[in-house]
């Protein structure tokens, strides 16, 4: 009997610390979430009463709008390309300062504060580095006699100018790689170094199992993140003397940038909430599929994988 009571005053203090969070989701967000649902089966352009079409917005966007499939094109290259390159990355810059050398919480600080910088700062900063004429990147290319290309002005250029430019910000993931590296216990290196073991296989062998959470993790965080990218491209293309937002011919026309064009510049709020839902779908899809991956590669130091 005490044992049981002693559960439930557990269970009740974690509701009570999980309340405040709990009654803001109720308050803030549950009501839009299931107006959005609504929503995206009518016509509604805001200043009118939403009118019931059923699922017409859906077949629309899967059969009838080429710009659906431009975008998620678009949203696909960018996450295949930006997610592993942002977790190798953060890992590498997470070994590196995890040496125990003086001064290293400066260079720690140094590399997590571009993460927290404003987006639209970072991205106005990096439309000067991209810059063709001018740009700092391009005068680094012509100094070992290499022409830059057009960046931001390119088709085939851009996309790979806004995924270079997300590498800046893989100090949130390499704080948390940082952090799993240093709950290693030193005793498996030295049990590896006994038994002849070379860094390369204490890496592959002790490094990489024992921080495989951290890399699930960064990778469930950075696909969700790369699957809404939407900041530095109605930014930078904006302003990138291209005309619109997805410029060049809609090279950067990104999934979420779509939805935002379809609701606050064409008004078809109904229209943009069916492509919130898919959006939703596809992700939701993604991330199961990790999870059920993780099962083969995640490990946790209690009960092996996960």
């Amino acid at each position: 009997m005490p044992n049981r009571q002693s559960r439930l005053l557990r269970d009740w203090q974690g509701y009570l610390y999980i309340s405040p969070w709990f009654i803001g989701f109720i308050v803030f967000a549950l009501g839009p979430i299931l107006l959005s649902v609504f929503m995206s089966f009518t016509r509604w352009s805001l200043l009118s009463t939403p009118q019931w079409i059923g699922l017409d917005n859906y077949s629309e966007i899967l059969l009838h709008d080429p710009l659906v499939g431009k975008s998620l094109w678009n949203t696909a290259y960018y996450v295949l390309f930006s997610v592993p390159l942002g977790i190798v990355l953060s890992l590498a810059l997470a070994l590196l300062l995890n040496q125990k050398l003086r001064g290293m919480s400066i260079f720690r600080t140094l590399f997590f504060l571009p993460s927290v910088t404003n987006l639209v700062a970072v991205s106005i900063l990096w439309m000067w580095v991209f810059n063709p004429e001018f740009g700092l990147l391009n005068r680094v290319l012509a100094l070992v006699g290499v022409a830059g290309p057009l960046w931001l002005q390119s088709e085939t250029w851009s996309k790979p100018a806004l995924i270079l430019m997300s590498l800046w910000g893989v100090g949130g993931g390499m704080i948390i790689m940082l952090a799993a590296l240093q709950g290693i216990p030193a005793e498996l290196y030295e049990a590896a170094d006994l038994d002849g073991a070379r860094k390369w296989r204490k890496f592959l062998h002790i490094t990489v199992p024992m921080i495989s959470p951290a890399l699930f993790f960064n990778l469930i965080m950075n696909m969700i993140g790369s699957f809404q990218v939407f900041t530095q491209a109605f930014v930078m293309t904006a302003s990138s003397g291209q005309g619109s937002e997805g410029a060049p011919n809609n090279s950067t026309l990104f999934f979420v940038l779509y939805l935002y064009k379809k609701a606050f510049q064409q008004f078809k709020m109904g229209y943009a909430s069916a492509l919130a839902w898919i959006l939703f779908l596809i992700i939701l899809i993604f991330t199961l599929i990790q999870f059920r991956l993780s099962r083969k590669w995640v490990y946790y130091e209690a009960g092996g994988r996960s």
